[in-house]
């Protein structure tokens, strides 16, 4: 019996990652069995997997991967990989969390899905604002706090109370500001983390985008958390997005990660509606003079490279800020600001886009 064993090409395997997500695909749960023999080699090893999918580069990416990666293993023989194509079933997740295929929410028109690469570049101010001026300029829309581990829009739009359910189990969103709203975060209380594991997150996903009573919506935003995990895959596999709107800032560290999530919607055919450049600049109140913090043209550049359009750029502002944190997003609270007035623009380039 050769002396590799299961644990070893197991784990060679999790290095190999899902096209277009962060996940690999053991965790995934697409390696069904994993067979060593004595053969020509020292040590021959057998890997068979199940995947549902309708795009053959999947599998294809994933067995050559794979093969790459045993191929590493000192004393390996033989490596066959063997993959079991599927067809993804229509409505309910497969073992192991594998791809499913996106349809639409019904009575949404458009859905829009707002993300970013990394945590910390204003992604849900952005998706509240925007949802906001989307609103204003005369549309039902509704906005999706998809970020079950830090939900953050409940506190944008001053919300605490719990969601109703109808005789028939559907969940009544929140409204503030003429919007429809869900978010983990009218679910726990202030203090209470959302701790949940891979099958849990598909659970909560699903049922905010399909259990809620959205009704007749032009637009449903969702916040999707930072990154290209769990809920991410969840979605882009579920629902049939209109396309995504990716928030960076200048600064090169951000858009490296940007261009991270704009891959993953890419290798998943979701359209990439544009880009925002968020805390783009700062105007100093005393003298008006502007200050780029986190550089000055990240945002256009990485626009033209990803050959998308750059939405808008919004500045550093202190009403801003103050605006979210007492519940009232800044395009409601004051539609004169200059940060409200870019959002306006920007709902306003989205719509044509979409409508076109």
């Amino acid at each position: 019996m050769s002396a590799i064993t299961q644990e070893q090409v197991r784990a060679e395997l999790s290095t190999v990652k899902y096209p277009g997500f962060s996940r690999d695909i053991v965790s995934f749960g697409l390696v069904k069995e994993v067979r060593l023999t004595d053969g020509e080699g020292e040590g021959d090893v057998l890997v068979q997997m199940t995947i549902a999918t309708n795009d053959a580069r999947v599998p294809q990416m994933i067995k050559e991967q794979s093969e790459a990666a045993l191929a590493r293993i000192p004393g390996i023989g033989k490596v066959s990989v063997r993959i079991d194509i599927q067809a993804p079933p229509q409505s309910a997740a497969p073992a192991g969390g594998a791809p499913m295929s996106a349809s639409a929410i019904p009575g949404v028109r458009h859905v829009v899905a707002i993300a970013s690469g990394k945590g910390g570049v204003g992604k849900s101010t952005v998706a509240a604002n925007l949802a906001v001026a989307l609103q204003s300029i005369g549309n039902a829309v509704g906005l999706c706090d998809c970020d079950l581990y830090g939900p953050s829009i409940g506190l944008m739009f001053g919300g605490n109370e719990r969601p109703m359910a109808t005789d028939d189990n559907r969940i009544l969103p929140i409204e503030r500001h003429h919007l429809k709203l869900m978010s983990m975060g009218f679910l726990l209380d202030d203090a209470s983390p959302a701790i949940l594991r891979g099958p849990m997150v598909t659970k909560y996903t699903q049922q905010f985008l399909r259990q809620v009573e959205w009704g007749e919506l032009d637009y449903l935003v969702l916040d999707l958390p930072p990154g290209t995990g769990d809920i991410q895959l969840t979605i882009v596999q579920t629902v049939a997005l209109a396309g995504a709107v990716i928030v960076t800032t200048p600064q090169e560290v951000a858009l490296i990660d940007a261009r991270k999530a704009a891959s993953m919607f890419t290798k998943v055919n979701v359209p990439i509606l544009g880009l925002i450049e968020n805390m783009s600049h700062f105007l100093s109140p005393s003298d008006g003079q502007r200050h780029d913090i986190f550089g000055s043209g990240g945002g256009a550049r990485e626009a033209a490279r990803l050959k998308v359009p750059l939405l808008g750029e919004i500045p550093i502002d202190i009403p801003t800020r103050e605006a979210g944190d007492r519940g009232f997003p800044v395009t409601a609270a004051d539609p004169s600001n200059p940060v409200a007035i870019e959002f306006v623009r920007i709902a306003r380039r989205l719509k044509v886009i979409l409508e076109s």
